[in-house]
């Protein structure tokens, strides 16, 4: 029996869990040495469950490990036990790490300076957008982004990561033979050969709710910090946010409107001494030893070519706002006629200025309107 088969056997002994796993291998030094031990040598072992520990070493256990490895292998999964020297470091060190990783891409990924970027699968167009640039731009500086594959701003954080030319990495709550969400299929395919997905739960683990806090820990263990992008009050991506605290990292988070349920768990964040985000230098800057990205990050970006544009377009640019406004708002603030503002609209859409949502509303795509100068109400 090889050294991961000896991991496994132990990893998928019924009512022995991950504790209970670690306390085995930390006592007798290796889990080969475990499954040797006699009934009384085990029973000196403190917390272990008694279903566990008249487990311990069966034959029927051996025999699901070997056969976990094999399906495994067919999948073209990679496997690693918490004493591998691919194992990564950041993750070693968490309070109760997972002992066994199932990857599936490029495990060296685990290994690179990482950040997390978290929050509401129900997020606003705001929080998408930010949590897509951010994740872009990190991404882009060689920073790879981390997340949990769910909807909302995990999806737009891999997505962002992605097209930023970097890459993610999705820690699953269920097995790796699994796609969930299933919407995410796409990304499942994809993050592979951009990055890699990665789980602790055996193959064929369901998608059931209570994993999902448990998968949190691995997402901050993973990350130098966590970015929380939006969250309410009960989210579980302040789940993430406390469990970073207590694994020593870097807590982020990005504010929005006060008066937004989407926001507030993020502003509660802000509140209690989170970093408050406005830009990528925000989260690189609490990181002494990524100098050079910094420096890279602290460039300033090209100016949008505002010149292209029309003196009535300029004049609507500076009506739009990062948050969507209603097209009766637009018009009663701009002195232009409703058929030109419909027309204007239109073509700053077509330049990827601004972008258009449902109910009749549009706001400013993130590029710098400083030149911009804002035309007073009417009556102003």
């Amino acid at each position: 029996m090889s050294h991961l088969e000896e991991w496994l056997t132990l990893y998928l002994t019924p009512g022995l869990g991950v504790a209970g796993c670690k306390n085995l291998v930390d006592w007798f030094g290796s889990p080969g040495r475990a499954l040797k031990a006699s009934r009384k040598e085990l029973a000196e072992v403190r917390g272990l469950r008694e279903k566990g520990l008249g487990a311990i070493g069966q034959t029927k256990t051996r025999q699901d490990a070997g056969e976990e490895l094999r399906r495994a292998q067919q999948l073209g999964l990679n496997i690693i036990c918490l004493d591998d020297r691919e194992y990564p470091e950041w993750l070693r060190h968490i309070p109760n790490p997972p002992v066994i990783l199932y990857i599936k891409g490029d495990a060296s990924a685990l290994a690179e300076p990482g950040i997390s970027i978290v929050g509401s699968r129900a997020a606003s167009s705001y929080g998408l957008r930010m949590a897509e640039t951010l994740a872009g731009q990190l991404a882009g500086l060689g920073i790879t982004v981390i997340s949990g594959l769910a909807l909302g701003i995990d999806t737009a954080a891999h997505q962002g990561a992605l097209k930023g030319g970097g890459s993610t990495v999705a820690v699953l709550g269920c097995g790796l033979d699994l796609i969930y969400p299933p919407q995410n299929r796409a990304l499942f395919e994809i993050i592979p050969n951009r990055g890699a997905l990665v789980s602790e739960y055996p193959l064929g683990t369901q998608p059931d709710g209570f994993r999902f806090p448990a998968r949190n820990r691995i997402i901050s263990g993973l990350s130098r910090g966590v970015v929380v992008v939006e969250a309410t009050l009960k989210s579980g991506s302040l789940i993430t946010a406390e469990l970073a605290l207590e694994q020593g990292r870097e807590v982020f988070a990005i504010p929005g409107r006060v008066d937004s349920l989407k926001s507030a768990g993020c502003h509660r964040l802000l509140q209690q001494g989170a970093k408050l985000v406005m830009s990528v230098t925000d989260i690189l800057g609490e990181f002494v030893d990524l100098g050079s990205i910094r420096q890279a990050a602290a460039a300033p970006p090209p100016a949008p070519p505002l010149a292209e544009l029309s003196d009535e377009e300029r004049t609507l640019m500076a009506v739009l706002e990062i948050y969507p406004k209603h097209i009766d708002e637009i018009i009663n603030t701009c002195l232009l006629t409703v058929d030109r503002v419909n027309e204007l609209l239109l073509m700053l859409e077509i330049k990827g200025y601004c972008e258009v949502l449902p109910g009749q509303q549009y706001q400013l795509l993130p590029i710098s309107d400083q030149k911009c100068t804002r035309v007073p109400h009417k009556g102003v």
